[in-house]
């Protein structure tokens, strides 16, 4: 006979699973955040959205969650996973290459946007310590929306993104003595102040000198051992419980696990076991992160928006308002220009995750009341969702207020045209190596590039580069384009080589366009809107390691190369076949013998 099981635990659980897996990939197919995701199903499948219902639609029970306890385990272990995942991102190099802007401009906007959002709060009639408490939380900005954004945009590089990201990680550093603080809060509210504090900061001590001291100690030969042994389960269990264990120790001293599995991270950060660490608990993380999403968007009542519209409307507003100018400020301090400092305030002016794991633990503790921690969750959740928005907003408005510098008398050279060369679009790294090897084989070429900052000093260097933007027709005709021999492309923003190929096939239907690929199907893609030739990156890259392993292995060098060029074409024919593309072999310029480029 089987033992009685407990359904509604399991019936909360698949609401969960079923988000995870039905709902998120959609939300992905319509290139929505996934986070933002979450929060949404949270607060429409959670007990205060149609979970509410059920008395009256009893089949609701199936696509709601009852019971927030059911689930609040697996968020919890959501925190302390994301704890984990931001102390192995702070690692001591990365501190040090970005200490400027991390303990600069990042603490100058924690102080800051915690003094101004902790006096508001103060002014509408809250306690001293719950000010400081909401100023503080609401202070921090989104590093899961905002990461996501910039990665997806690929803008983590640009100034705007490395100050951005530079803000969040000393954000993320401030979370581990937040947690404290509310701690030591809730603890002073029974005894002095001064006597509570001092005994938690004692405690705190020897709690975190304990778990530091037996982590050094005992973590790198535990993953020494485990590693010798070769079994990746073990590998993922071990790291599990470290991460479990360290947040358990804290919770023992009286404090969050997550601030436990926070320097668990930090420990493991430093050591040779890093990566494999991150590639273990890789398919956890995002579920994780995602069921904790998942439960704060549960907490999201909407029926905040029905009692007090205009103050939760106003309140967003003036969170943003007060964040962006502060963050516009402090980077044009930094001497970020004013398109980047307007995508960094627009981008964490508004709240972000951790203030709803420092709102709930102080509402757990007492020290904020249930309503005013309602409206705080809902706020910071609305301008969650206007994180995509401003974005997209800041990226509009960034030309409008770009400054008018004087241009470098080098940007201002008009390319010269010509007759049988080849055009390379790009003068980055990859650019520059096609440039080099056309001069080795005495072959013309005009480079061109957009990047206003590299132009001049290349010019200055002696290379024949030009700035302009290779998707005008106007001024690829300038360059020489009706009599040119090839365009070659060497940027790697696929949205940008679509256009100058687009542009390119319409002024010559003759010419040879060689494109560098990300992969075989960027590759596919690029064979059929008309590249003659696409050189995937990812091809190369394994043709080129198999020749230096043929080589080092004793093989003729002779026959190595062979085969490679005979492998290369074999992918070339494969890729064209695939894309319904049999192989375009473009006219000769005229005045110029025929001949092939590469290979």
């Amino acid at each position: 006979m089987t033992a009685p099981i407990n359904i509604h635990v399991y019936s909360d659980a698949l609401v969960l699973l079923g988000t995870a897996g039905v709902i998120i990939p959609l939300v992905r197919r319509f290139g929505l955040n996934p986070v933002l995701g979450y929060l949404g199903a949270g607060a429409i499948l959670g007990p205060l959205g149609l979970g509410s219902f059920i008395e009256h639609f009893p089949f609701l029970y199936w696509f709601t969650v009852v019971d927030p306890k059911n689930v609040s385990g697996i968020a919890n272990l959501g925190v302390v996973f994301l704890l984990f995942l931001i102390g192995m991102e702070l690692s001591y190099d990365r501190l040090k290459a970005m200490r400027r802007l991390i303990f600069g401009l990042g603490t100058l906007q924690i102080v800051l946007s915690t003094v101004a959002i902790g006096t508001a709060a103060a002014l509408v009639g809250n306690k001293a310590p719950v000010a400081l408490i909401l100023g503080a939380c609401l202070a921090l900005s989104s590093t899961a929306i905002v990461v996501e954004i910039l990665s997806r945009q690929r803008r983590l590089s640009t100034s705007a993104g490395r100050a951005s990201f530079a803000t969040l990680l000393a954000q993320d550093l401030a979370v581990a003595p937040l947690l404290l603080f509310i701690s030591i809060f809730g603890a002073s509210e029974s005894g002095s102040v001064v006597v509570t504090l001092a005994l938690a900061l004692l405690n705190a001590a020897i709690a975190l000198g304990v778990i530091v001291i037996v982590g050094r100690v005992v973590m790198r030969p535990l993953f020494r051992l485990v590693a010798s042994v070769g079994m990746s389960d073990l590998f993922v269990a071990t790291t599990l419980f470290v991460i479990v264990a360290t947040g358990v120790a804290a919770a023992l001293a009286g404090f969050s696990m997550a601030l436990g599995a926070f320097v668990a991270g930090l420990l493991l950060a430093e050591t040779e076991f890093r990566k494999a660490i991150e590639t273990a608990i890789d398919p956890f993380k995002g579920l994780l992160l995602g069921l904790f999403f998942f439960t704060v968007g549960m907490n999201i009542d909407f029926r905040e928006l029905a009692r007090d519209p205009v103050w939760l409307i106003a309140g967003a507003a003036g969170l943003i308002a007060v964040k962006s100018v502060i963050l516009i400020f402090l980077a044009r301090m930094f001497r970020l220009s004013w398109p980047a400092a307007l995508e960094v305030g627009l981008l964490l002016g508004p709240g972000g995750e951790f203030a709803f794991v420092g709102i709930g633990m102080a509402t757990t503790l007492g020290l904020i009341d249930a309503n005013v921690s309602s409206f705080a969750v809902a706020l910071t959740s609305l301008t969650m969702m206007l994180t995509p928005a401003l974005s997209h907003v800041a990226r509009r408005l960034a030309p409008m207020v770009r400054e008018d510098k004087p241009l470098a008398p080098e940007l201002a050279v008009a390319p010269t045209g010509g007759s049988g060369h080849a055009i390379v679009v790009g003068h980055g790294r990859v650019g520059q190596v096609v440039c080099a090897m056309l001069d080795r084989h005495e072959f013309k070429y005009l480079a061109v590039d957009n990047d206003a900052a590299a132009v001049p000093e290349q010019r200055r260097q002696g290379r024949t580069v030009f700035y302009g933007d290779a998707t005008n027709p106007e001024f690829l005709k300038s360059c020489g384009l009706m009599e040119a021999a090839a365009v070659i492309v060497t940027i790697n923003e696929p949205a940008g080589i679509d256009e100058i190929v687009a542009q390119v096939r319409a002024l010559r239907k003759d010419i040879l366009i060689v494109s560098r690929a990300r992969d075989a199907d960027h590759a596919r893609h690029l064979y059929r809107i008309g590249v003659t030739d696409a050189v995937p990156e990812t091809i190369e890259a394994s043709l080129l390691l198999s020749e230096a392993a043929l080589i080092g292995l004793g093989v003729a060098m002779g026959l190595v190369v062979a085969s490679i060029h005979e492998k290369r074409e074999e992918f070339r024919h494969e890729l064209q076949q695939a894309a319904g593309n049999g192989g375009f072999e473009p006219k000769p310029a005229a005045g110029t013998k025929k001949r092939r480029l590469f290979r």
